[in-house]
């Protein structure tokens, strides 16, 4: 996935003759920063090639950054700056910004950054501060923490999502206000009526479907009855996948949602198939960045996804949270939008679908198609969830683990609850109890990893309250 793209400025003495002493030091500094952030994998460096000392090149490296589209813009100090030359350069450079001082205990490089970071304050210019010792691991992901979150912010602005269908089965909690989300986050929001979907599935290139079809046939198990899941009706479920990627294109959307429920369901075919390849890394064609897709149209849903997404370069898990076993044991289980992904935790397709079953849906979709069903892969995972409590914001965050039992177990407990459909069993650090009285509402969102701090950062620049349950 695209990496986060990070511009830096380095400061320097007002005073000609200092600057010009500790400039080939003050450009080492810099270098040795851009090093750091590029053999992590995850950043792009835009490194601004003169040292400021002077208001002319302060409004000059602002504005290189603007002009490259960087996400994050870092302040960079080795010795003492004069303030104002940072003042100036964010009158320019894409903000919130990331004050970073190395250690050089000569010259009073973290003097430079506390009082660029005063003067900052002052002005009311929202900001973060690290200091330390580049070769040390903890200093380098305290900077990925903030540079994730801060690029999460950024990239949300003037994205797009599409919301296919109207509010699903009377939740409130799935629909939000787009005018609340171009003002707060910067995102636009797309009506579309599901009928489109219909007609552009049923124009797709029959050898393009069956194609399709027998591809996971070969790499994964598909158990057709011959009623609910035929051949026909898998094509069916693959051509609504496309149509969603027509519509997605053409309508410049950057993530979206299904309701599905009742009238896809009921009159053509489930999302299941669509929502979990939009999801993945890849689909019938090869390797793609996820699109966050969310189903039964939960627009907060989809919006706690998107941000998770950005923060973690993942996908991301939509689920119900569905049952809680005797031994505390959490089953996360939905019928669409579960990336077979969290099957095998693998970027290769085959890797992950070798453990998956399509099953012919249940019941509550009589229009039938296949149902995604695998059991997550084990490790550590950061859920996140957006609500509104009286109109505003408020983010739960949590941290579990998902656990792996043996076939048997899993297969026990999947009778238990609802075979078809996909299952994440998670281990949380908190009571039932706790859990009932705190999360907000029906689904929830997870990417493996921690990024509570990263969640924590985000709610602060977007001023929205949080709580972590842990």
């Amino acid at each position: 996935m695209e990496r986060y793209k990070v511009g830096i400025i380095t400061f320097s003495d007002g005073r000609k003759f200092v600057h010009d002493e500790l400039l080939s030091m003050n450009m080492n500094f810099q270098n040795e920063l851009v090093k750091a952030l590029e053999k992590t994998g995850e950043v792009e460096v835009v490194p601004f090639d003169e040292i400021v000392w002077k208001p002319s090149i302060a409004k000059k490296a602002g504005k290189f950054l603007r002009n490259h589209d960087v996400e994050v813009t870092i302040f960079n100090y080795s010795i003492w700056c004069w303030p104002h030359l940072t003042v100036i350069a964010s009158l320019y450079a894409p903000g919130p910004y990331l004050l970073f001082a190395h250690i050089n205990p000569k010259y009073p490089g973290m003097v430079g950054l506390l009082a660029a970071s005063g003067a900052l304050g002052q002005v009311g210019v929202k900001h973060f501060k690290v200091w330390g010792d580049l070769s040390n691991s903890n200093v380098i992901e305290k900077l990925m923490k903030y540079i994730r979150a801060i690029s999460t912010v950024n990239r949300l602005k003037g994205e797009r999502y599409g919301n296919f269908g109207g509010r699903p089965m009377g939740m409130y909690t799935a629909a939000a206000n787009g005018d609340q989300w171009m003002k707060e986050f910067g995102i636009d929001v797309e009506h579309i009526d599901q009928y489109e979907l219909v007609l552009r599935a049923e124009k797709i290139d029959k050898k393009k479907l069956e194609k399709a079809r027998k591809w996971l046939e070969d790499v994964s198990n598909v158990l057709y009855d011959g009623k609910a899941l035929t051949p026909e009706k898998l094509e069916k479920q693959i051509a609504l996948y496309y149509a969603a990627r027509d519509i997605i294109d053409e309508y410049e959307l950057d993530f979206v949602g299904f309701k599905g429920q009742p009238e896809m369901t009921n009159n053509f075919a489930t999302m299941d198939v669509a929502e979990a390849f939009l999801n993945d890394p890849y689909d019938f064609d090869g390797t793609k960045d996820p699109i966050v897709a969310a189903t039964e149209t939960d627009m907060d849903g989809a919006l706690s996804m998107e941000i998770l997404k950005h923060i973690s370069r993942q996908p991301v898990l939509f689920a119900d949270v569905r049952h809680v076993f005797e031994d505390g044991i959490v089953d996360l289980c939905n019928s669409g939008a579960h990336a077979t992904f969290f099957a095998a935790r693998s970027w290769n397709a085959e890797e992950n679908l070798k453990k998956v079953k399509f099953y012919p849906e249940t019941f509550y979709f009589p229009a039938g198609g296949a149902a995604v069903r695998h059991f997550a892969a084990p490790g550590e995972m950061t859920f996140a969830r957006l609500t509104r409590k009286d109109g505003k914001y408020h983010m739960t965050i949590l941290r579990g683990e998902v656990v792996q039992m043996d076939e048997e177990e899993m297969e026990k407990r999947a009778e238990e609850v609802q075979v078809e459909w996909p299952h994440a069993y998670v281990k949380f650090n908190f009571s039932t109890d706790e859990f009932l009285e705190h999360y907000p509402c029906n689904h929830t969102h997870g990417v493996y990893g921690n990024y509570v701090e990263e969640l924590i950062t985000f709610c602060k620049l977007k001023n929205i309250d949080y709580t972590v349950l842990e």
